[in-house]
């Protein structure tokens, strides 16, 4: 058994966690009350818009994994909204832009957070709307207190709030001190609108759901987002432009429910989004893995890491030079997740000595690419201070319920960090557009229409031991890295824990082009928790990693729950990277 910072939960009742105590606490009484896990995740989500909005909104993003109760198939509901119709290659150069800014109004995609959550509600849940949507209403309206991460990140964003952002700079500043009570009436009283169109539809559940969901896409908050995406507003290096996301574009809208992609492997069977997210990443990674000495690799053995770190840069350089949303692009899945590629691609590492190349085997890098800093490496740093800086982050939650309905979802996007509150509705617009490449020849290539190739990665699996879980954590580029460090330590003849495998020192790669803008790489290099043996270290550095010492416990906020089907045991853990992430097991 690992060390663990505290028990893993247990009970049989249910599991929830999710990146905010509050979150969480209203997903294990909605559980509790009745409700399944569908439910509790709306909830929850829900709920994440209004407590963490450095980490995600309304206008955001959310892709969700969802398995029913009693089945054997796992549900992807895509929650990455697509370009506007006035999003084109050639207005981008029209701007003399060669590539989408992270901040502003030109990388807003189409807001699609909101339609998965009513689509998972609507399909896989119990309740109503206003039933799933009261706790964040609340919160919205009657307040909760401030916390010093979220503290931490308006302080750093007060200057740019009140030089560029007055809407930003009336919800948030000045910042106030910990413990405040943060109110967000503007959002409160949409999802009040919400709720009445609801009570106000006849024809059951599913048609009141619909028609909640049909009064933000086709109502008032798409005719304030029309008018507010045409006015000039500035970026974040005060560059001014007009937005190109239209009322009609909201009204356009469907969300998707697909198929999730999946592979059996190392005993597992794993069920993650397609390429247009990161998802089949992680497929790639473990078919490369195969064969790795999981006891070696748990010890934090240098050569089993170096091998780790070998297949991410492999199967990472896949994801930049094929992925695209499948719906305008041929991506060779196939080929991309069989045994064989793997072993072919496997071939090329060099068990002494760390790549320094870009090496996709299928595909092609986009015009442009890679963008390579010759910069040193720069130091560690605070989660806030990097998502001040408009990088953003991410936020997560998991559910399963008695009856074994378990769902997993990334909510992100919409960051208050990147663009300016919509004063009416309390929310900004997101920038997932950035991800978008400029060269028409690539799969990722900008179209209206079409999803971007996003990094939000929520998994599933059915563990050897035959236990259903569900996972995902922050972090961009590095979701799929930490959470395959997680699952690797869930295998075996003797698998960890889940509260010590999500506590588990990790390394990540910046070895490919960062998702988001500029879209910097930095061959070679690793980041590496302090945490991890220094003999460790020592022995990647002389294979040639160039690693950076990151702070002891810095990675992500991985989370998980589990459920056996054979005795209803549910399980969770939560990272203690956050002070406010956290997992209830319920009795």
């Amino acid at each position: 058994m690992g060390f663990s910072t505290r028990p893993t939960l247990r009970g049989f009742g249910g599991a929830v966690c999710a990146g905010h105590y509050l979150a969480a606490q209203i997903g294990a009484q909605i559980l509790a009350e009745g409700g399944n896990a569908a439910d509790a995740a709306c909830g929850m989500g829900l709920a994440e818009q209004v407590l963490e909005p450095h980490m995600n909104g309304p206008a955001g993003e959310a892709p969700i994994l969802v398995r029913p109760s009693g089945g054997d198939t796992v549900h992807a509901i895509s929650g990455q909204g697509v370009a506007p119709r006035a999003a084109t290659i050639d207005a981008f150069e029209a701007l003399g832009r060669d590539r989408i800014p992270g901040s502003g109004l030109l990388g807003a995609t189409v807001p699609s957070a909101l339609d998965a959550w009513c689509l998972l509600l609507e399909h896989f849940g119990t309740r109503t709307f206003a039933e799933v949507s009261a706790p964040a209403r609340s919160l919205a309206e009657s307040g909760f207190p401030l916390e010093p991460f979220l503290r931490e990140t308006l302080l750093l964003l007060e200057e740019r709030f009140e030089t560029l952002w007055p809407t930003s700079a009336a919800l948030y500043t000045p910042t106030p001190v910990i413990g405040t009570r943060m109110c967000n009436p503007a959002w409160g009283s949409v999802l009040g609108e919400l709720a009445q169109a609801e009570r106000q539809t006849s024809g059951g559940r599913e048609a009141g759901i619909r028609a909640a969901r049909d009064a933000f896409y086709r109502g008032r908050a798409a005719d304030v987002i029309d008018s507010f995406a045409q006015a000039e507003t500035a970026d974040e290096d005060g560059r001014r432009d007009r937005g190109l996301l239209s009322g009609d574009d909201l009204a356009r809208y469907e969300g998707r429910i697909e198929d999730a992609l999946s592979i059996e492997a190392m005993g597992a069977q794993i069920w993650k989004c397609g390429p247009w997210s990161q998802g089949p990443v992680f497929l790639q990674q473990t078919r490369l893995v195969d064969g790795i000495d999981l006891d070696a690799f748990r010890a934090a053995d240098p050569k089993a890491l170096h091998f780790w770190i070998e297949c991410a840069k492999l199967a990472f350089a896949d994801r930049e030079a094929a992925y695209g949303d499948p719906l305008f692009a041929d991506v060779p899945l196939e080929q991309l997740l069989s045994t064989s590629y793997a072993a072919e691609r496997r071939s090329l590492i060099d068990p002494e000595e760390a790549s320094l190349e870009i090496r996709p085997g299928v595909g092609k890098l986009p015009r442009g690419w890679p963008w390579v800093s010759d910069e040193e490496l720069p130091p560690a740093e605070p989660q806030a201070f990097a998502a001040a800086k408009g990088r953003g982050d991410t936020t997560h939650l998991d559910a399963v319920d008695r009856d074994g309905t378990i769902v997993a979802a990334t909510p992100s996007g919409a960051w208050i960090q990147s663009s300016p509150v919509i004063a009416e509705l309390g929310m900004p617009l997101g920038t997932r557009a950035q991800m978008f490449s400029l060269d028409p020849s690539h799969p990722n290539a900008l179209a209206p229409g079409k999803r971007p190739r996003t990094t939000l990665t929520p998994s599933q699996a059915t563990l050897p031991d035959g236990r259903q879980i569900a996972f995902g954590t922050p972090g961009g580029d590095q979701q799929d890295q930490w959470t395959h460090q997680l699952f690797l330590r869930l295998l075996g003849d003797k698998p960890d824990e889940l509260q010590s495998a999500i506590d588990a020192p990790t390394v990540h790669i910046h070895h490919v082009p960062s998702s988001f803008y500029p879209r910097m790489a930095l061959p070679g290099a690793v980041a590496a928790e302090s945490r991890l043996p220094a003999e460790s270290i020592a022995s990647l550095q002389r294979r040639g990693h160039r690693i950076t010492r990151s702070h002891a416990w810095e990675h992500g906020r991985v989370m998980a729950v589990s459920r056996d089907p054979r005795s209803g045991l549910c399980e969770a853990g939560a990272s203690p990277r956050s002070e406010i992430a956290y997992a209830i097991s319920l009795p």
